[in-house]
């Protein structure tokens, strides 16, 4: 068993060194474009060059900022990304990995975010720097001392190395938002280090020959450690493209998994549900996915249909079962906390809903008429894990519901300018019968789990629970029984959360409308009907109000991730944009 103490802290730009003495010549890192090719033209980087360039770029942010200071990345999705996020490291400057300013949808975040971080320089590219300037001009924004242009500088200029300790902070890495406003997550050296050995134990990957193939935000906790640190850690090579590309169509992250012999990736569940179901047989054609070791499934819930779905559509074309691996993290443990061998079919139990709600994992048959089924998400890599009561701390045993705690070496440091969230968030003290593990100090992740059967299974977070008449209700359990109800409700796009009533809580459902469903055809009564009685009769709870609002409507995380806590914001200030049918 690998304990925390046997993972390598090692600053990940000292290994980037490495690899560029002793494989200079080997690709690192290809980014598929697909602007100008609908086909995809790929752009290589060897260790060397990126070695090269990310030097010139500590050089040239080092000429206006201090060691210390902090550079916001706005630039899109490539090589100068990644280039810009190493360069930072070596000049010993806190990276804040964003996006450019004209990526649609996410202005008001990006505003608060720089606001927080307050950045002396801004690292851009040449095809961004008018929309940077847009974004520092239209929100009359502080100048930084500095924009650089990561992609016009001279490569030429060489950088020093400057001693750089595992405990320093490299990265700010901010929260998706999805419960509270932004936090930057301060992250060292030494944690993203050790998470992408964790990430790469777990994955039992071969390097310098297993290759990442990945699409998601490079701003994002799951897409910066998975396709550039991971990669990263071993000298493996690593192929990105811009999550947009995967959009407009899915199947090309297969296609570029299918030229690998050894590769691994990872997205979050709804990916896999849009390939299951939108891809066509003639999309499929020519597809070998057998040498994927790895599709990691993690940052939302996972759904064992899901895993089913997409089991059943490309089992023709080389998927086996257990490369589906369910996984949990969070970005205040850098990102990889927890998930299922590549080598084991991903285990999966039915619990009695209502002893779930009360605290307790009690098994049902999956036919049971108050059966949750829920999907495992195996065991932690070098790091301990712990249930714990979150009022008291004490850790609670096999079988209860509590707060997900986290100890090791990847546990970052705290939140940017917020002592008091740091020291409420990780300073947990684990008390009772503690075992071997520590007493603390613990990240408590706000997350509820149980331990079962010598795995963790994810229930639910604190904030989101709806609490009515004195009993719990999870709204992913909730959400999931209202868009099966009938099919003029989208799916997997419904939140569920809890309004102030007069004597108890009251249940409000928001759901988008099935585009796939003429207009028409759609009975926005016979829907909320429908709605209401799956829930009545599932969770035994009365929907107060149900909401059908138009595709799109429903507000999201930067990572894509339904915002429960800003729908019922919209909610509450009349904002969403409901879906009215016209009489003819």
């Amino acid at each position: 068993m690998t304990t925390p103490q046997d993972l390598d802290r090692t600053p990940l730009v000292h290994r980037l060194a490495r690899w560029a003495e002793l494989y200079p010549g080997d690709r690192a890192y290809t980014y598929m474009d697909y602007g100008d090719d609908p086909a995809g033209v790929a752009v290589d980087i060897t260790w060397g060059e990126l070695d090269a360039r990310a030097r010139a770029t500590a050089a040239a942010l080092r000429d206006v900022t201090a060691a210390g200071e902090r550079a916001a990345i706005l630039a899109p999705q490539n090589l100068d990304y990644v280039v810009a996020f190493l360069g930072c490291m070596y000049a010993r400057v806190i990276a804040v990995p964003l996006f450019s300013p004209d990526l649609p949808g996410h202005a008001d975040r990006l505003q608060a975010v720089y606001d927080d971080a307050e950045p002396a320089c801004v690292i851009t590219t040449t095809p961004s720097l008018g929309h940077v300037e847009d974004f520092l001009n239209t929100n009359t924004l502080p100048r930084p001392k500095q924009i650089l242009a990561v992609d016009t500088l001279d490569t030429s200029r060489t950088w020093e190395d400057e001693p750089i300790e595992a405990d320093d902070l490299a990265y700010l890495q901010y929260t998706s938002g999805s419960t509270r406003v932004p936090a930057g997550v301060m992250v060292t050296h030494g944690n993203i280090a050790v998470n992408a050995e964790q990430c790469w134990g777990t994955f039992d990957g071969i390097p310098r020959v297993s290759t990442g193939v990945n699409w998601l935000p490079l701003f994002h906790d799951m897409g910066l450690v998975t396709a550039v640190a991971l990669p990263l850690a071993y000298a493996s090579p690593a192929v990105l493209m811009d999550p947009v590309a995967f959009i407009m169509r899915p199947t090309r992250w297969l296609e570029l998994l299918s030229k690998q012999s050894h590769a691994f990736t990872c997205a979050p569940n709804f990916a896999y549900e849009y390939l299951s179901t939108k891809v066509s047989d003639e999309e499929k054609a020519g597809l070998d996915l057998s040498g994927v070791q790895v599709f990691m499934n993690g940052a939302e819930t996972i759904r064992e249909d899901t895993l089913t779905r997409y089991l059943d559509a490309y089992r023709p074309h080389g998927l086996r079962p257990e490369v589906q691996v369910p996984a949990y993290g969070l970005a205040e443990a850098t990102v990889y906390v927890c998930s299922s061998s590549r080598y084991k079919i991903p285990t999966v139990h039915a619990f009695d809903r209502d002893a779930l709600g009360a605290g307790r994992a009690v098994p049902v048959d999956r036919d049971h008429e108050r059966a949750t089924v829920m999907v495992g998400c195996g065991t932690p890599y070098g790091q301990h894990l712990a249930i714990a009561d979150p009022e008291t701390g004490r850790r609670l045993p096999d079988g209860q519901v509590g707060e997900i705690w986290i100890h090791g070496p990847n546990v970052t440091a705290g939140y940017w300018n917020r002592p008091a969230e740091t020291a409420a968030t990780f300073g947990g003290v684990l008390s009772g019968d503690r075992g071997d593990l520590p007493e603390g100090p613990w990240l408590r992740s706000g997350d509820l789990g149980v331990w079962y059967d010598g795995e963790l299974y994810v229930t639910g977070r604190i904030k989101d629970l709806v609490i009515i008449d004195g009993r719990n209700h999870y709204p992913q359990d909730i959400e999931h029984t209202a868009y099966h109800a009938h099919e003029g409700v989208r799916r997997e796009l419904v939140a569920a959360f809890a309004v102030p009533g007069e004597e108890t809580e009251n249940l409000v459902v928001v759901a988008e409308r099935n585009r796939r469903v003429p207009i028409r055809r759609l009975d926005p009564d016979e829907i909320a009907a429908a709605v209401r009685g799956a829930v009545n009769h599932h969770h035994d709870v009365r929907v107060h109000d149900f909401v059908l609002i138009e595709p799109g409507g429903l507000p999201r995380t930067s990572s894509g991730k339904v915002s429960r806590t800003a729908c019922r914001a919209a909610y509450l200030n009349g904002a969403l944009p409901v879906t009215v049918i016209e009489d003819e």
